[in-house]
């Protein structure tokens, strides 16, 4: 997988690459058990820091994505706890619901945004 960071963007930089790792998980690019680059080889592939990478893989394992190796690294490891996953999906949900809301987006479109992005990544 090609990991793209923005260097331009608001959002912080080890969020961009956690949030590119995920999408790798959710596209199947990564899978179970697959072993991430080291700290060291990500951060000069992207040419960002290596505390950058070190954030984005911690935050990464405290979101139950991964789990850290002390011989292979940072190695997927996407936790089995469905329901306390869906609860915190759930309230990440209901602030853009409600940002929608207030930003008069319908019932309708908000759902068709959700297919759109489905969708785009073809889940």
């Amino acid at each position: 997988m090609v990991i793209e960071i923005d260097f331009n963007s608001d959002e912080a930089l080890y969020l961009q690459l956690r949030n590119q790792i995920i999408l790798g998980i959710a596209m199947d690019e990564y899978r179970e058990g697959d072993a991430l680059p080291s700290v060291r080889t990500l951060a000069d592939d992207i040419g960002i820091n290596m505390h950058t990478v070190n954030k984005a893989y911690s935050v990464l394992r405290q979101d139950g994505y991964v789990k850290v190796d002390r011989r292979r690294g940072a190695v997927i490891a996407v936790d089995p706890m469905r329901e306390e996953h869906l609860r915190r999906i759930r309230e990440r949900l209901k602030s853009t619901v409600i940002e929608a809301v207030c930003r008069n987006v319908s019932r309708q479109e908000l759902h068709g945004l959700i297919d759109e992005i489905f969708d785009e990544y073809g889940f």
